[in-house]
């Protein structure tokens, strides 16, 4: 089954290259504890998934690369090329930057439309080499233009078209104290959308990754080089096959089977801008989790306390809400590894805070003319508050 990944923006396109190379060296890691059947089984479940038949030995990246300029594009393209390891095929998407790169209206109402045909044709011919479609994978950032409002054109189409398909949005969470004014508007306007067309939102903070780069690696001078190095191998970690360790090479063909969409309740709405968070959380109840493990010592791990019924909301049985998956074949030079994904209560804050800053920008309503002169109007902006409040309060309730 086949992951065919769109890498948007400058954020996209930098976070993606990283990506192919962590799967890429990864899979070509000496195989550790595992018998060289069950490596080779990695292998070649790997590059069916990520990559497609191999051009003069070299195999290429099953991957669009969309911009608005194409300096990055170019820049991603050559460097990928020059590793002389894998590469991306020829089908990017160089879209000429007219201004208002920073404004997601302009990316959605604007460039989408006007470069959709050529998008989605570069899709389409990269879905026709796949054996088998599983799904789509798009990295984006939430706070630019391109990555935010382009990405929920794109993710919108990819939803029209490939309605049988998983539709997965990488999105990266902006620094709280972030460089692009409008960085809220976009976030909102984003999130709104792909909550209707998206099947799985994977969120990174960009202040958590930066706190890893710190605390965790000691790294002095933090560049975004390093962040998306730590967020490839999260990823990575992530994506990989994983199989039964009963001695069974039999691989999961898509490792991200947890609950991820929480649908708003019934019930009244709080207000707008006021809020929502009306107890302090103790911990962060879940959804789902899911537990990866990979190399050394994986049948002896605990993970007695992810199965405590108080983790999990009231509805669900933890039975059906938490899954465990192992492998014995190591994730790049780590002995062993876990990697934790989770439907929780986690992100509960942050949106909440993003929601009141957005909110109080509009109240007053700050840079709303650079939004209504590309096509968006105030009741969009209504209608996206309304939505993640939504949200929100089904997160306060599980």
């Amino acid at each position: 089954m086949s992951v065919v990944t769109v890498q948007l923006g400058q954020c996209g396109n930098q976070i993606g290259i990283e990506v192919f190379d962590a799967l890429y060296t990864d899979s070509h890691c000496p195989q550790g504890l595992c018998s060289k059947r069950e490596n080779e089984a990695y292998q070649a479940s790997c590059k069916e998934r990520f990559f497609s038949e191999e051009e003069n030995g070299v195999p290429i990246a099953r991957a669009i690369l969309v911009d608005m300029e194409p300096k990055v594009t170019s820049q991603t393209l050559s460097k990928a090329a020059q590793s002389g390891r894998w590469k991306y095929g020829q089908h990017s998407c160089f879209c000429q930057k007219q201004g208002s790169g920073n404004n997601w209206a302009y990316g959605y109402s604007v460039h989408g439309p006007r470069h959709e045909e050529s998008i989605m044709n570069l899709i389409q011919k990269e879905v026709e080499k796949c054996d088998s479609l599983s799904g789509f994978f798009i990295i984006m950032s939430m706070a630019g233009g391109t990555g935010s409002g382009l990405g929920a054109f794109v993710t919108q189409n990819l939803q029209d078209q490939y309605s049988n398909s998983l539709k997965m949005n990488h999105i990266i969470w902006p620094y709280g104290t972030g460089e692009v004014i409008v960085q809220n508007y976009n976030s909102i306007l984003t999130l709104s959308h792909l909550y209707r067309s998206s099947d799985a939102l994977l969120v990174h903070e960009n202040d958590a990754i930066h706190k890893i780069c710190a605390k965790l690696m000691n790294i002095k001078q933090i560049s975004f080089s390093d962040i998306n190095q730590v967020l490839a191998h999260q990823l990575g970690s992530v994506f990989q096959p994983t199989y039964s360790v009963e001695g069974s090479s039999h691989y999961r063909r898509n490792p991200l089977g947890i609950d991820w969409q929480v649908r708003p309740p019934l019930s009244r709405l709080p207000p707008l801008g006021k809020a929502s968070l009306n107890r302090e959380l103790q911990f962060n109840t879940s959804i789902a989790n899911l537990v990866i493990l990979r190399g050394k010592d994986v049948h002896s791990a605990d993970l007695g306390g992810f199965k405590d019924p108080a983790l999990y909301t009231s509805w669900l049985k933890p039975i059906n809400a938490f899954n465990v998956w192992k492998t014995q074949r190591a994730f790049s030079k780590y002995e062993k590894s876990a990697a934790l994904v989770s439907n929780s209560q986690f992100l509960l804050k942050p949106l909440d805070t993003l929601v009141g800053k957005a909110w109080n920008m509009f109240a007053s309503k700050a840079y709303i003319h650079q939004y209504t002169k590309f096509g968006l109007e105030e009741e969009d902006f209504l209608d996206s508050f309304t939505l993640l409040e939504q949200v929100v309060a089904s997160y306060c309730n599980l």
